[in-house]
């Protein structure tokens, strides 16, 4: 795929292509930036989104803003938007490396979701916060319940705007060592898995998973 000045960069080793995994990244790291441009003025807001699987061939995210946000503006007039969900990553030290003459790299985890925003009701408003309530509160006890016909949640809702992004385009990129040789990763992941850090235990099982086989 040639490289046109809108999209990542991404080199094929780490390129991800299976929608499946790329929803589940999504899911998994719900809490996105959103980058929008209107008149060469570019926006960015960090904000939670629900993904809707189901919705057209990449799926659908649903999202809101304040409306005192200036970004909604550029939500409204439904130009191109850039989701950036971003997974684990972490420093790799080029002492890790099982060959000599390596230098120090970064591995990381992130998915690009491009799109055109489109205004929803408020019908689509409280939908919405019904599904970003119920995906947060199903681990927590107890949980909280949504009304959206409480009175002072009926007062709130004026103050955000609701929109969804049909997605037209899915950009994964898992940059986890496969470039490097098996010894330098055997050696990598060994490193990584005796941390006393979680997130490098996570990075271990990451790049052993990203450089496993074929079945």
């Amino acid at each position: 795929m040639a490289y046109n000045g809108r999209e990542m960069y991404l080199p094929k080793a780490f390129a991800v292509e299976d929608i499946g995994k790329l929803h589940a990244f999504l899911e998994q790291f719900s809490f996105a930036a959103l980058v929008t441009q209107q008149e060469g003025k570019l926006l960015a807001s960090h904000i939670p989104f629900v993904l809707d699987r189901d919705a057209g061939d990449y799926g659908r995210l649903r999202g809101h803003v304040a409306v005192r946000n200036p970004q909604l503006a550029h939500l409204k007039s439904e130009s191109e938007a850039l989701v950036m969900f971003q997974g684990p990553h972490g420093y790799i030290s080029a002492s890790w490396y099982a060959s000599a003459q390596n230098v120090p790299t970064w591995n990381y985890t992130a998915v690009h979701a491009y799109g055109r925003p489109r205004m929803l009701d408020r019908d689509g408003l409280t939908a919405l916060l019904k599904d970003l309530v119920r995906l947060n509160e199903r681990s927590l006890e107890p949980k909280w319940d949504f009304d959206p016909h409480a009175a002072w949640i009926e007062r709130l809702l004026p103050e955000i705007a609701a929109f969804e992004i049909p997605i037209e385009r899915l950009d994964g990129k898992f940059k986890l060592n496969q470039n490097r040789s098996e010894a330098d990763r055997q050696r990598v992941i060994e490193v990584l898995s005796a941390s006393a850090d979680s997130a490098q235990r996570e990075m271990a099982e990451l790049i052993q998973e990203a450089n496993a086989p074929e079945p």
